[in-house]
């Protein structure tokens, strides 16, 4: 430690004259003491005002060069030195050493500015206002095909800057990006892929970059697929398989490189992660199998990819992804149930899935999930249904098959999202299906069920499906059995409510519905549509200009219906609909001017 201290004063006494040979000595000693205790001697070489001799020293001629960057960046790998090292100036002559020739220096010069930049917002600030970034993006440039030892562990060096440079920074991240580093570090990939230590560092910074959703047309337009799957299967360990995965899965966001992906073959690799994992009961090998089997699942929601793998139902990946829903494995049955609802987004593919007997799998997946099951397996399964059922000629197969009655076993779900799905396969199940929308129509327990939904309001999905189940079985039954089933478990006043809605459809729904309510048990209706201010609603649907022409169409429908209950005509009178109704008679859409000369008639009658 003494000749640590001498070497501190002597230093900083004797700098500017001193010989090279004499500083070696001293940079030599303080080299030494960072090594033994980095923390303290950082400390020391502060407090004796060294940051500031530093930059003097920093001449790209000088033999001690190379000595003085290393101490600068044994310096700054403490977090508290990072703001004085910039504030001593070392930022403009550590970046004017980026453009000398000496491998040594570059090296040097590379790990001091990586540190001092890591997590340090002064740091990069100093860097980017140097210009520091795109002088180490062009020399990566002009070595990346060079794959001398010296030369990688240079690019390590480098690449590793540009990392902590930018990592959580989306503004230096986009800067890089439009340096065109994305290309050279995927060059670098190609050429370097035997060399761990660079292809992590390229990994890492991939990782960075692919967050930003402008990085995916440039990795787009490269290799990076091919490159990543080479990778991927040369690595045995999982830490590293785990690396690759990290950059793969925010890639695989983009739909393009989701395709190049799977022409690539990861899809095969994924699927020979799962066969060697999904028996395994090491942390690891779960760990694995979630990735793998998530992965697969957002390579299926690329139209095109998706497609591929699909292959007209004879895809040997769809094959094996179908024999994942009868798992004993919970994260295989669910990768397995989301690839389904993700295969059944168009017509052709649900109606293949449904004539070769997916539905049972699925059926019997959910029953084993009834009791205490898995909510996100649940889920998964009744989108998977949802999506098959949306089809015409797949309804009837499917109500057949006996799903109603399997979805109905999931109604005393407290979980919002099953609840959501579930809705929505009951709704697409008995679309135009009369008498399976009468059969659920008249099940007491699960209009009561929609009725207490009607009003969760902490779920607005819920909430607004609901709306939508309760006016569907109306309006596909058109059945006075099910209009009295919704009359008495509270149903109208929600309706009236959802004629309110913001969205167009769901109004128009409701209104639809509250006119069969009207039609078929006006005296049994009266109270509640009395209660739930219905012609106050239809008035103001009337008035309002943007109202469209279906809402004011169905809404005097549904005036004309209402007239023939006294106190509900007693409401039409006192609020003059006339007014309203005998302006929409120059309505541009001729049904609405049409409907307005009939309706006044009525009004001018019945007054």
């Amino acid at each position: 430690m003494d000749n640590f201290c001498e070497a501190l004063k002597k230093l900083k006494l004797t700098a500017a004259e001193s010989t090279e040979d004499s500083l070696e000595g001293c940079l030599d000693c303080l080299l030494k003491a960072l090594a033994h205790n980095n923390a303290e001697a950082s400390e020391k070489i502060q407090e004796n005002g060294l940051l500031q001799v530093f930059p003097g020293l920093l001449a790209p001629q000088s033999s001690c060069t190379p000595k003085v960057a290393n101490i600068i960046a044994e310096v700054a790998k403490n977090e508290s030195m990072r703001s004085p090292c910039v504030e001593a100036g070392l930022i403009p002559p550590l970046v004017q050493l980026l453009n000398c020739k000496d491998q040594e220096v570059l090296l040097q010069t590379g790990r001091a500015l990586g540190n001092i930049c890591y997590d340090s917002h002064e740091g990069r600030s100093a860097v980017d206002r140097a210009g520091g970034a795109q002088i180490i993006a062009d020399h990566i440039r002009s070595l990346s095909q060079n794959t001398d030892p010296a030369n990688q562990k240079l690019l390590t060096v480098f690449c590793g800057m540009l990392m902590n440079y930018s990592n959580d920074n989306d503004s230096l991240q986009a800067q890089l990006i439009n340096m065109g580093v994305i290309p050279t570090l995927v060059k670098l990939l190609g050429v370097h892929f035997q060399n761990t230590p660079l292809t992590e560092m390229c990994l890492i910074a991939f990782g960075n970059l692919a967050e930003l959703e402008s990085s995916k047309e440039q990795f787009a337009s490269t290799n990076i697929a091919e490159e990543l799957v080479k990778l991927f299967r040369k690595q045995t360990e999982h830490e590293k398989k785990e690396m690759v995965f990290e950059v793969l899965a925010p890639l695989a966001e983009n739909d393009m490189i989701k395709l190049q992906l799977v022409d690539a073959g990861l899809v095969e690799c994924l699927l020979d992660v799962v066969g060697h994992t999904v028996d395994g009961d090491k942390e690891e090998d779960i760990a694995e199998l979630k990735t793998a089997s998530d992965l697969m699942v957002l390579l299926l929601l690329g139209d095109e990819s998706m497609q591929k793998l699909f292959d007209e139902g004879k895809g040997s990946v769809f094959q094996r992804v179908l024999s994942w829903v009868p798992s004993h494995n919970h994260q295989l049955q669910l990768a397995g149930a989301l690839a389904i609802a993700n295969f059944a987004r168009n017509d052709g593919n649900c109606i293949h899935m449904v004539d070769t007997g997916i539905v049972q799998k699925l059926l019997d997946l959910l029953d084993r999930h009834v009791e205490d099951g898995n909510v996100t397996v649940q889920h998964a399964a009744l989108s998977a249904l949802r999506n098959l059922a949306i089809p015409v000629v797949n309804k009837a197969k499917l109500l057949s098959a006996g799903v109603s009655e399997e979805v109905l076993k999931f109604l005393k779900s407290e979980m919002p999202p099953v609840q959501f799905k579930l809705l929505g396969t009951l709704r697409m199940l008995i679309d135009a299906q009369a008498e399976a929308a009468e059969q659920l129509g008249k099940n007491v327990q699960l209009v009561a069920r929609l009725v207490e939904w009607c009003e969760a309001k902490d779920h607005a999905g819920v909430m607004g499906e609901s709306n939508r189940l309760l006016s569907a079985l109306i309006r596909h039954s058109k059945s006075k059995d099910v209009v009295r089933t919704v009359i008495q478990s509270g149903g109208v006043k929600h309706l009236a409510t959802m004629a309110t809605s913001e969205h167009m459809i769901m109004q128009n729904e409701a209104l639809v519905a509250l006119g069969l309510i009207a039609a078929l048990d006006l005296g049994m209706a009266e109270k509640d549509l009395e209660r739930a201010t219905l012609v106050q609603v239809l008035h103001k649907l009337l008035s309002d200009e943007r109202s469209a022409p279906e809402i004011k169409y169905n809404s005097m429908i549904l005036i004309c219906t209402v007239l023939g209950s006294e106190p509900l005509h007693k409401e039409v009178q006192g609020l003059m609909f006339l007014d309203v109704v005998s302006k929409l008679r120059s309505h541009e859409n001729k049904t609405v001017a049409q409907q307005a000369s009939l309706t006044e008639q009525r009004l001018t009658v019945q007054s």
